[in-house]
């Protein structure tokens, strides 16, 4: 890795200095200044803004092909192309105002294109949005997009689920690499935190094209935050307190840019105790984090590289039931302690009319799981006892993943693009533990893909592609002495291959509706715990056998979108139909093993179909109101006639929703008021029972408050404000009665210097 960063970095000094600039005035449609504009370029990965005149300078610019976006709260995001070839350009921009909401570019599609030009339909939320709802969690967070759940165990690990879909099937994205943290665990979380995080972008569907296997169901792909624009430093403090959790989140940031290089630091530390239903606290379900992330990014002539660093460390309780009531810190057996590190490095060489993107990464997971030891050791005091197990994991392994992703973007033809490119991994997972869940293991991942965009008016685009992909599993033979019985690992070596394809088409029907067609297959090879369990998972108390005759699994998915917009009105509609092929499933043998009942994974066609549908009404002259509505559905069915298991149950979501300012002393203040209803869900699997409806009220305001030059954000969420009683369908904790957390005050307060 040492050796590739040197060798990129040489590439970058060894040529001459471009001497690039585009700059130019920002105004509003009646010519007077914008101040604040950010101007950026992802390519780049740095930018600038404009002044109180509007004026705006972005320097150093490589040679070659270089998009530029020109974003600001309240006003239609421009994307523009410039090609620069050692000349300075004068650019100067008009900005309109938008009602609604800012056109953000989405970076988790290859082109780059805004949301209203993009053919695939791709929900995005900014990591600010995400802290004004109070969730605890990130993957919490994520659950206000239309059509993407959480399956919760407790209120600090949870896993995404889209459209119905999860684990394995949903693939996560962070600093531009997928993110391999031994996800098949049903009681292990994203292992993220919130804080550096710019935004969260969902693919609701197959991108298997982009991505390749476990992008059958999704993909989450989490932006990190933008460095401090050119010579510029910038502090930043951010304090959230939790009443529910008696928690707490304290982040500090730094991030200063010079002429050519660019550097940040953000560190980060939480810490929750049992969380509160309206009755009681859920025992142990406590929770530590600690994360840290640091940046560097250097420009030059025709070259810009970018290396990222996160760190995070998790300590999770794992609750056994109600049990004693305390507002403790200290985790108790048995509990989880996680760490990730996950390292990136993306490069960009701009030629004269094309560009190729190099990204290496390199991820490691060590998961350590700590249980209560049956029997003291001879000798051995109580106070020794529990030193010695929580000293020594029970399970503990290893993941390391180096991942790479090359393309190639050819010279724009007119109105046709194409890129062209290549994706793998190489990944060991060792067992330090006494206890197996998977056994020692080797995969290795290589894909090559095309894709193209061609735009056939102003109004109708279409994109598509076609892709190859090869994965190999190699293990290793393990026997595990387990009470009286002896668990065996028999070892695997398998191959798995696919060919997967999309086509999309974006147009307007009768010049005012927005219409998104597509149809895309995916898949997803069976993964390590599928394939080779041998015992108990503790996690879900069940005995579960692989088998190691599993196939890919496949799926066909045909989505259709609507939008109708004006300046006060937008109405969507989004449904699809999901058709898979050899879906992997686990299913009771009637055996007792090790006191538990014995799994087995089997296979059997399936499907699954729903969408999303909504308005937002932004009325006329009232324009600091707005009213927003949606309804999400989806059921999943085996061919069998029986339900799919965690499905989560039909949901309607409607806010009121305010925006003011108060002179100067107080900007882009809102509140809002919510009310969730989740519907009774009576489509269970046969080891499922129904989850009753409720409904929740949510309430939150806040604001940027100036004091002199100084600006402190201010937030306050109060969710479940009537502390209902419920549980949710998707929860772990479900059968063993434990509620969903009761009312949760959370206040935020940012403060940038």
């Amino acid at each position: 890795m040492k050796k590739i960063v040197f060798f990129l970095l040489f590439i970058g000094t060894s040529v001459i200095y471009a001497q690039n600039n585009l700059s130019g005035k920002i105004t509003d449609i009646n010519k007077s200044p914008l101040l604040g504009v950010e101007v950026f370029s992802n390519q780049l990965h740095k930018g600038t803004v404009s002044n109180d005149q509007g004026d705006y300078t972005f320097k150093n610019i490589p040679n070659g092909k270089v998009t530029i976006n020109f974003t600001f709260l309240g006003f239609k995001t421009v994307s523009k192309e410039f090609i620069f070839n050692n000349q300075n350009i004068t650019f100067d921009l008009q900005l309109e105002e938008s009602v609604f909401k800012i056109d953000e570019i989405i970076i988790s599609t290859p082109f780059n294109k805004l949301q209203s030009e993009n053919v695939m339909k791709v929900e995005r939320l900014s990591a600010k949005a995400i802290q004004k709802t109070g969730a605890t969690t990130l993957s919490e967070g994520i659950t206000n997009i239309a059509g993407v759940s959480q399956i919760t165990t407790g209120a600090s690990i949870g896993k995404p689920v889209i459209r119905g879909l999860s684990g394995n099937r949903v693939l996560v994205y962070t600093q531009g690499i997928r993110l391999e943290n031994q996800q098949f665990g049903g009681e292990h979380g994203l292992g993220i935190s919130d804080a550096g995080i710019e935004s969260i972008e969902v693919i609701k569907g197959p991108a298997s094209l982009l991505y390749g296997s476990d992008a059958l169901g999704g993909v989450l792909y989490i932006q990190p935050e933008k460095f401090a624009p050119e010579n510029t430093t910038k502090f930043n403090v951010n304090q959230r307190y939790f009443s529910n959790t008696i928690g707490s989140n304290t982040s500090l940031g730094v991030k200063s840019s010079l002429k050519n290089w660019q550097f940040l630091a953000r560190g980060t530390y939480a810490i929750h105790s049992d969380y509160k239903t309206p009755n009681q606290r859920a025992t142990n379900t406590r929770f530590k984090e600690k994360d840290l992330k640091l940046g560097v990014g250097f420009h030059e002539k025709n070259f810009s590289s970018e290396l990222r660093y996160n760190f995070n460390n998790s300590r999770l309780g794992l609750t056994e039931g109600i049990g004693e009531q305390t507002k403790e810190t200290h985790l108790e057996i048995p509990f989880q302690d996680i760490d990730n590190h996950i390292i990136s490095l993306h490069n960009h060489l701009f030629f004269k009319n094309s560009k190729l993107d190099i990204d290496l990464g390199y991820t490691i997971n060590n998961r350590k799981e700590f249980e209560e030891h049956e029997e003291h050791e001879e000798g051995e005091t109580e106070e020794e006892h529990e030193e010695h197990e929580e000293g020594e994991a029970a399970l503990s392994m290893k993941l390391k993943t180096f991942s790479y992703n090359t393309k190639y973007h050819f010279p724009k033809m007119n109105k046709f693009e194409l890129l062209i490119g290549t994706q793998g991994l190489h990944q060991t997972n060792t067992n330090f533990g006494e206890e197996l869940l998977i056994p020692n293991a080797k995969i290795n991942d290589f894909g090559v893909f095309t894709t193209a965009n061609f735009e056939l008016s102003n109004n109708t685009r279409l994109q598509g592609g076609i892709r190859f992909d090869n994965r190999s599993i190699k293990t290793e033979r393990h026997e595990v002495q387990h009470e009286n019985e002896v668990h065996i690992f028999n070892t695997i070596d398998k191959s798995f291959n696919s060919f997967t394809a999309s086509l999309g088409l974006k147009t307007k029907l009768f010049a005012v509706l927005n219409t998104r067609i597509n149809i895309a297959n995916g898949f997803r090879a069976p993964n390590l715990a599928e394939l080779t369990s041998n015992g108990v998972h503790h996690g879900t108390n069940r005995f579960e056998k692989g088998n190691n005759n599993l196939v890919n699994e496949k799926n066909l998915q045909l989505d259709i979108s609507f939008d109708y917009n004006t300046e006060h009105f937008e109405i969507f509609a989004n449904g699809f139909y999901n058709k898979l092929n050899n879906y992997i499933y686990l299913s009771p043998t009637g055996e007792i093993e090790d006191g538990a009942p014995v799994y087995t994974y089997l296979q059997e066609d399936a499907k699954l179909y729903g969408g999303e549908f909504g308005f937002h009404l932004h009325p006329h002259p009232l324009d600091w109101l707005h009213i927003e509505s949606s309804f999400e559905t989806v059921i999943g069915k085996q061919d069998s006639g029986n339900y799919l298991p965690l499905i989560p149950a039909n949901a309607w979501k409607n806010t009121l929703r305010t925006e003011f300012s108060i002179k100067k002393w107080l900007q882009h203040g809102y509140t809002s008021l919510s009310m969730h209803s989740y519907f009774k869900q009576n489509n269970v699997s046969q080891f499922e029972t129904t989850t009753p409806a409720y409904n929740l009220i949510n309430f939150g305001f806040g604001g940027d408050i100036m004091i002199n030059k100084y600006k402190f954000t201010t937030s306050v969420a109060i969710n479940n404000l009537f502390n209902e009683k419920y549980i949710n369908h998707l929860s772990r904790l479900k059968s063993n009665g434990i509620l969903n957390p009761g009312r949760n005050i959370v206040l935020g307060l940012q403060f940038n210097i």
